[in-house]
Order: C-alpha cells, then structure tokens, then sequence
C-alpha cells in the first residue's frame, strides 16, 4: 500500500496526557490499537456499534476471504488452522472478538464519532460524539472502513419502480429470492459473487447488469492463490503487470466475449491504480459460460417494473440488487480540514498524515492488489511508530 507523495509532515510532540483516539473497530482499528499498545502507547478504540467487526457481521453469508488465512491475520494474533485456506465471514468475525480479548485493548462501543477538529490550544484533536460527548486526542487514527456508507445511483425514475430493490449491504442470501427473477447490477467482487449465490440457491433467472467489463482472475491457479502474485508485482512498474497479467488471463480465463463479457481494454494493474480491483472468480465464469447467470447492459434508469438498460432494452425482474459500492462518509467526519480529495477520500494515509494536519492518520481506505487485511497490518506498525516517535502521547502504566 503505497503512501500519498504528500511528504510526510515532521514529528510533533502530542501532550502526554492524552490518548490516542481510534475510530472504528473493525480491522484497522483494531490492528493499529495492538500496534501503539505494543509501542506502550494508549490508544482507545471507539465503536460506533455494541460489537467490533460490526461491517463484518453484515455481509452476505455465504462470503469468504478472497485472500490467504496467514496474508489476513493481524498483527500479534495468527488465524486458526481450522479456519481453512480462505476463512469465512463467521471466521473473521470470531477472530476480530479474540483479537480485541487476545490483546486486552481499551475498546468503548455504542460511541459514534461525528466530527473531528483540532483543540483550541492546536496541540491535539478535539472529537465530537454521541451524547454530547467531547473527547480530546493526542492524535487521532480514523479507521471507519472502505465500505462505510452504502452508495446508490441516482438513477432516473428510481423512486417509481415496483418491483423489490436492494443494495448488496442488505443481502444476506439467496433463500428470498428463490423461484424469483433477479438483477445484480454491478459486476465487482459482491454482485459476481451474490450473482453466484442466486442462482445456487434457485433463483429462476439471474441476470448481471455490466457497465465496464472487469478483469476476472482465479483465486487459486494449481494451489497458487492470486494474492501471492499481487504482493510480488506490487510494487513493479504498472505497465509491466499488465502485460503480465494479460499473458496470465489468456491462459487462465476463458474468452466471454460471446457471453457480453470481453476481456478490458485497459490493463490489469492500470484499473487497480484507478481504484478498480480485479474480480477472484468463485463461480462467475462457469456460470456466464453456461448461461445462468445472463450479462446485461448497464442500468440508466427505472419505469414503473421495468428497468432501463444502456443498449436500449427493458427487463423486468421481480427484484433488483444493487451491488454498486460504498461511499467513505469522511465528509461530516473530517470534510472541514481539507483532508479529502475531490471524491472524499484521505489525500495521505498511514503513517503520513496531510498537510497542516499532524496527529491525524487513516487507514483501510485503500483497496490494494496484495490483499487489504495484509496491508492494514502493515500500516498498523507504520502508524504506531509515527505516533510513538513524538514520545509525548499517554503512556500505558508500565511502559
């Protein structure tokens, strides 16, 4: 995970009684806790939910890790061998409870953070919570998750179409939808992957509505998973990986030109660097090659219980699933620090934080080839030495 080009602000010392403010409980907050408490550096998690790993918990049921059980452990605390090569949603949502237990970190939930500013005295971070609540930071780690809030196009006629619709935050599996007609508009990781699941669970036709073609690897090529070749080519020059992985894809990934899915114009690498992971096939290829999961054009809008496709065609499923992403949501949270770039996210992330803003770091708001939960890890540590080399945070008794 590459840091901004933003040069990296200078240490600053942080008044040493004060924490450090955590906002999120969920990997990233967690990892970057165990990380300042292993450097003797009080940090405090704050949930906004009565649980950590609360996003984790909503995710549709039938999930798994697309990367490796030993690349997604956090840092201090390996994964069970029983959880398999790929753990589950369930999996990762019992390791996130030992985590927090393993390592005794100082967690408070059901406290929502909604806005952040600097203290009057321009020596730490002034939090605004629930209840009233004011909390002052020696610095602040905002760790709130790439899939924060869910995003819905603004599609014509949305608010007069009859039939069921959904965003994929709220799919839990394909028991409702059974015997009924679907469309999964969106073709990332999610949509393919619930496409996958309707029609395993007896949906009677699915349909994927498709606007940019994706790229689609294996997970796993004879025992080799993909997230091995993302850490090694990580760091090569993108066009490079893209040649390679185009060699790659003709060998590994049938042509599903004849099927409405060609393979991309642009290069592998040059979508991630735009924010555009590759789709891990768990049963998306065999079934467009077979026909039970039908590719359709892009939705452009909605009429009554019809659905408006970019290539002029009107279908009308019994329900629609919106597999169409996530905003942020930093905006209320951080949006008056001009810490944000122009599609909200973080100008900086770990252990560099932005211009004029010392103290304040982000993390998981990146989306890397090498595997997200790896690279959490990674700046965890980088964050924590961040903080701690200003010597100046609160300090855990004993350290």
């Amino acid at each position: 995970m590459a840091d901004s080009t933003t040069s990296a602000q200078p240490a600053v010392p942080l008044r040493a009684d004060r924490p450090v403010y955590v906002i999120g409980g969920g990997p990233g907050g967690l990892s970057v806790a165990y990380a300042l408490r292993e450097r003797g550096v009080r940090a405090v998690v704050l949930e906004r939910s009565g649980r950590v790993g609360d996003s984790w918990r909503r995710h549709y049921d039938r999930l798994h890790l697309h990367t490796t059980r030993r690349l997604s452990a956090l840092p201090g605390l390996a994964m069970p061998r029983r959880f398999g090569r790929w753990p589950s949603r369930d999996d990762v949502v019992r390791y996130l409870e030992k985590y927090a237990e393993h390592h005794r970190l100082e967690i408070v939930t059901g406290v929502e953070v909604s806005r952040v500013e600097r203290t009057a005295d321009g020596d730490g971070w002034l939090l605004h919570a629930t209840g009233g609540r004011e909390l002052t930071g020696a610095a602040v780690v905002v760790a709130t998750g790439f899939n924060h809030t869910p995003r819905v196009p603004d599609w014509p006629g949305r608010d007069t179409y009859t039939g069921e619709f959904l965003h994929a935050s709220a799919y839990r599996n394909a028991k409702p939808f059974a015997g009924r007609d679907v469309l999964v508009v969106g073709v990332g990781n999610t949509g393919a992957e619930i496409a996958v699941d309707l029609v395993e669970g007896g949906a009677s036709r699915v349909r994927l509505a498709v606007r940019t073609p994706p790229h689609i690897v294996r997970r796993s090529t004879a025992g080799w998973p993909a997230q091995y070749s993302g850490v090694l080519v990580r760091r090569l020059p993108v066009g490079l990986v893209d040649r390679i992985s185009r060699v790659q894809a003709r060998i590994a990934v049938p042509d599903l030109s004849d099927r409405g899915l060609p393979r991309p114009d642009s290069g592998l690498y040059t979508r991630v660097r735009e924010g555009a992971i590759p789709v891990q096939d768990v049963g998306l290829i065999d079934a467009v090659r077979k026909g039970t999961v039908d590719v359709v054009a892009a939705v452009e809008g909605f009429e009554e219980d019809r659905v408006l496709l970019a290539d002029g065609g009107r279908i009308t499923p019994d329900a629609v699933v919106a597999a169409t992403g996530y905003e942020r949501g930093l905006e209320g949270l951080v949006g008056g620090l001009g810490v944000l770039d122009d599609r909200g996210r973080p100008v900086v992330h770990g252990a560099r934080t932005p211009e004029g803003a010392p103290g304040l770091h982000f993390t998981g708001f990146t989306n890397p080839i090498s595997g997200n939960l790896r690279e959490l890890s990674l700046d965890a540590h980088r964050i924590a030495r961040a903080i701690a080399r200003t010597g100046r945070a609160s300090r855990l008794p004993g350290a």
